[in-house]
């Protein structure tokens, strides 16, 4: 998430010299709705290195198109941890089979479960097993009108497709996260203008949500 930044801070480098920011780079617990991992950069900062930098074992990942770097994906399942990964609807991939779909996943609006190889001749090089494909109908639709499809990648094999578009649906936890972190908790101030006085601003701000979290004992709301 990004933190907008005064033109004067020059590490805080985004789009140029008038548009600065700092950017968290937070992993979130979906399930005790908690930070786990947090650091800060500059705007440009790169999202894949921060998580790459940070992989845990035995987590499941879920992230947006944002992450779709295959070499991620290999990256998290190199350190014992899985992930459910939205792609881009451009991605090539080589099909292998189609799985059967159970009435639970296409109630959940799977239109497609299938095991590929991803990535064409360069870009699949990097993974050292097949991967899951799974395809999601949404309730939103697209300029023309027709309804989005998410086609989300994932080593679980072993899981209902249903399941797996529930692990997605999960993601959009952390945007309520950074909502209340920036309005409720008042990070959308920045008190500081150098980094490390910023980072100082972001770990108060996060320690401050575990502390409501284990004193009201459940997830922090307005």
């Amino acid at each position: 998430s990004l933190l907008p930044a005064l033109p004067k801070m020059a590490w805080a480098l985004w789009l140029d010299d008038q548009h600065r920011a700092a950017k968290l780079h937070l992993q979130f617990d979906v399930f005790k709705g908690v930070p786990t991992a947090a650091t800060v950069t500059a705007g440009n900062g790169s999202e894949n290195d921060q998580l790459r930098a940070n992989v845990q074992p035995e987590r499941l990942y879920v992230i947006d198109r944002g992450y779709a770097e295959y070499q991620l994906f290999q990256d998290i399942i190199n350190a014992g941890s899985g992930f459910i990964g939205r792609i881009r609807d451009n991605a090539v991939y080589q099909l292998i089979h189609n799985r059967p779909l159970t009435a639970e996943a296409k109630e959940a609006g799977v239109v497609r479960d299938c095991v590929v190889w991803l990535g064409g001749d360069t870009s699949g090089k990097v993974l050292l097993q097949p991967l899951r494909l799974v395809e999601v109908v949404t309730g939103k639709t697209d300029n023309q009108g027709q309804r989005e499809v998410l086609r989300l990648a994932t080593d679980q094999l072993d899981l209902d497709a249903a399941l797996i578009a529930q692990g997605y649906k999960y993601r959009w936890m952390i945007e309520l996260f950074f909502r209340w972190f920036k309005c409720i908790l008042g990070c959308r101030h920045l008190l500081s203008n150098c980094q490390n006085g910023v980072t100082i601003q972001v770990y108060l701000a996060l320690i401050a949500s575990l502390l409501i979290s284990l004193w009201t004992g459940r997830k922090p709301n307005k």
